[in-house]
Order: C-alpha cells, then sequence, then structure tokens
C-alpha cells in the first residue's frame, strides 16, 4: 500500500429481496416533489413502475418523469431532465433502471443549477460543481456500472461525437441510496446481461492492471473476478438463478465503488478507446469493451508481464510449468477471449456497426492515458483494426 489515499463512500444500500420495503422511509427524508427518470418499457413491463409510482404517491410526492433514457444517454436528455428539475422545483431525483439511467440522473443533477455550459465546464474542463446539487436515489435493475454506489457519470454529447466519462469528488453525486433487488435483473434480456457481466469484468481488470504493486487492493480484486466468472456461468444455465444474479450484483457494486482501487496504479484505455465507439455506433458499453479488451491486452501485456503472468494463474487457473512467462501470459489472455465466447459477446468491431472508416477517427477521438503503456494513436488504430 505505497500510494496514499483518503476513502469516502456516502451512499446507503438496501441489498436484497426487502429491498423494495426501504423506500418510503428515504422518501420521507425528502422535498414533496420527484422527478422520475428510467428508460423505455421494460419496468412497466415488469410492474415495478407501478409499484414505484404506488409508494410516492402513498409518501405523498408529486411527480414529474423523464423517460426514454439511452443505453448511452445523450446530453440532450441531460438537458431536458435539468429543465424539469428547475421548473418543477425538483427536490430528489429518483432512478429507476441501469447505470446509463442512473449516469444521466448525475448529469441532471450537476446541470440544473450550472451557471454557464455545463458540457465544457464539467465533462471538457472538470470542473467541480458549482451550482446547487440535487439529491439522487436509485432503484437498480441492471448490473455493470456500479453507478448506484459512485460519483461517476459517462454522457454522450451527440452533436460533438464525444461520449465522456467524469467522475465527480466523492459525495457531490453519489446517490444518497441505492434499492439493489437482485430479482428486479431477472427481465433484462440476455444481451444486455452479458453486456452488464463484461462491464463488471472490464472494471475488475482496469484496476487491477496498470502497476505492480502487491497489496490488499490485488488480492480482493482476483476475489471479485473469481466471483463474477463463477456467477456469470450459474446465470447464464439459469438467468433465475437468485444466489447467482445477487452474486453478479454485488460484483459490480463493490468492482467501482473505489474501495477495490485504493492506493492503486491502473488502466483505463479500454474503456476510453470504448467510449468513443459508442460515440460513433451506439453500441453496448459492455459489449464494446469485450471486443477491445483482447486485442488491447494482446498489444501491452509485455510491458506488464509479471502482473499478467499473475492474472493467468491467479483468475484462469492456467498452469505454468514448462511455459515461459509470456507464454503464461498469453494464455492467460487466451483464457479471457473464451470466457467472452462462453457468454456470447460479438467479438468484431463489424457486429456492433463500426465502419472502416469510422476507426480512425474514434482512434485519434479517444483519450490516451494507459497504464503501463500509453498508446499513440496510430496504435489504437492498431488495436481497433485487430478488433474490426
Amino acid at each position: 500500500m505505497n500510494i496514499d489515499f483518503t476513502f469516502e463512500n456516502p451512499t446507503r444500500i438496501h441489498f436484497g429481496r426487502t429491498a423494495m420495503q426501504h423506500l418510503p422511509e428515504e422518501l420521507r427524508l425528502y422535498g414533496s416533489n420527484v422527478l422520475l427518470v428510467y428508460g423505455k418499457n421494460s419496468i412497466k413491463a415488469s410492474g415495478l413502475y407501478d409499484q414505484v409510482i404506488a409508494v410516492l404517491k402513498e409518501t405523498g410526492k408529486n411527480v414529474c418523469e423523464l423517460s426514454g433514457i439511452n443505453s448511452n444517454p445523450r446530453y440532450s436528455q441531460v438537458l431536458e431532465g435539468a429543465r424539469l428539475v428547475r421548473e418543477n422545483h425538483v427536490d430528489l431525483i429518483l432512478a429507476v433502471g441501469g447505470g446509463s439511467v442512473i449516469d444521466c440522473c448525475k448529469g441532471i443533477s450537476a446541470s440544473a443549477y450550472c451557471d454557464g455550459d455545463a458540457w465544457e465546464k464539467y465533462w471538457m474542463q472538470g470542473e467541480a460543481v458549482s451550482g446547487r446539487i440535487t439529491p439522487i436515489g436509485t432503484i437498480l435493475t441492471m448490473t455493470g456500472t456500479a453507478s448506484e454506489m459512485n460519483s461517476g457519470a459517462v454522457i454522450t454529447n451527440e452533436e460533438r461525437k464525444i461520449k465522456q466519462g467524469r467522475v465527480f469528488p466523492m459525495g457531490d453525486l453519489n446517490p444518497r441510496f441505492s434499492i439493489l433487488n437482485p430479482e428486479f435483473t431477472y427481465s433484462v434480456p440476455r444481451y444486455q446481461m452479458v453486456s452488464g457481466i463484461f462491464d463488471i469484468f472490464s472494471h475488475l481488470m482496469e484496476q487491477y492492471f496498470g502497476g505492480d504493486d502487491d497489496n490488499v487492493s490485488d488480492y480482493l480484486l482476483e476475489g471479485d473476478m473469481r466471483a463474477l466468472i463463477s456467477a456469470a456461468r450459474a446465470a447464464l444455465r439459469d438467468p433465475h438463478n437468485y444466489e447467482a444474479r445477487s452474486n453478479i450484483m454485488w460484483c459490480a457494486t463493490m468492482g467501482l465503488n473505489k474501495i477495490l482501487a485504493v492506493s492503486k496504479k491502473q488502466d483505463w484505455e479500454v474503456h476510453q478507446i470504448e467510449h468513443q465507439l459508442g460515440a460513433y455506433t451506439d453500441c453496448a458499453h459492455g459489449i464494446g469493451l469485450a471486443i477491445i479488451s483482447v486485442p488491447y491486452y494482446r498489444h501491452i501485456y509485455r510491458y506488464g508481464l509479471h502482473r499478467f503472468v499473475r492474472y493467468a494463474r491467479n483468475i484462469w487457473d492456467v498452469d505454468p510449468t514448462g511455459k515461459s512467462d509470456e507464454q503464461v501470459a498469453l494464455e492467460g489472455i487466451d483464457r479471457l477471449s473464451d470466457f467472452i465466447a462462453e457468454l456470447g459477446i460479438p467479438q468484431t468491431l463489424r457486429e456492433v456497426g463500426a465502419t472502416e472508416e469510422m476507426l480512425p477517427l474514434i482512434a485519434e477521438s479517444a483519450n490516451k492515458i494507459g497504464g503501463y503503456h500509453t498508446p499513440t494513436t496510430e496504435e489504437v488504430l492498431e488495436i481497433l483494426r485487430a478488433c474490426y
């Protein structure tokens, strides 16, 4: 543990089959006006919408709604939500959905009382939120991003073709409370389930790679990765396996609420490349991460060979007998590729709508932050071509 840190996480989690019983007590902590934000029709089809509306009425709330949030939430949707917050004097923003809906709500909260261009100030310049912040609560229906217990928000500016993530100062935009009932994830289509699973796995890998420290976080990350692999396989066999879905949900929340990242050097380049892939193709985030990860790690493993050997042995049980470190590391990456295939995830950029003409644009616009090695634009383009 050779990097000093300060850790705080103010989000209160209610987890399990009875988690919704805590919603009335949470709502009573806030004023009368609630902005309810959700995706398209899934929460209505599942009956969750009616359940939430009943509790909001029971607790005397005035409700306005913003629906139709995209899987890659748009800045235009953020601005529409910000308008609703101001016009309705909203006291609480309630997100019902997955990470995209929650991220959008964080953007709404930051932007509603912003003096100036919120996109430029908060996502491009990384400034602290200067205006009033409207509290956020969440009811999670899809696991993956851990947005339910962190302060990050990834928003797509559709006009500029930029998909940009921002981690706000801890506490500013963390949800005040989050309701996590694994049963609410049962209605998620298989494609979205596996997309979320790989998003979780990518978060864990990107915190694990980047440095050769040997600290508590490394062992916690390895445990979370192994737990996720086991739970994912069980959920593939039976999507209504409560134990599997609850473990996936908690792996996700733990995976990116910062507790596993303390004192860690990290490598978030896969996310940077995928963000721009999403800006151009609107593909599901976890699917894009899966397509990019294997070519990226094959490109950079030599710069962190020791860590990739440890990953192969401790995550994928690769037997090192009679093999060089390079062979062990590559076998670990091959096992990752096999896991992606096992999940049934597409493995080429063509399958998610990318064209050859897009590749240089994505490579040029992707942030280059790296970890063991910071790639050039030419290297990112090489990685994208290997994915294509």
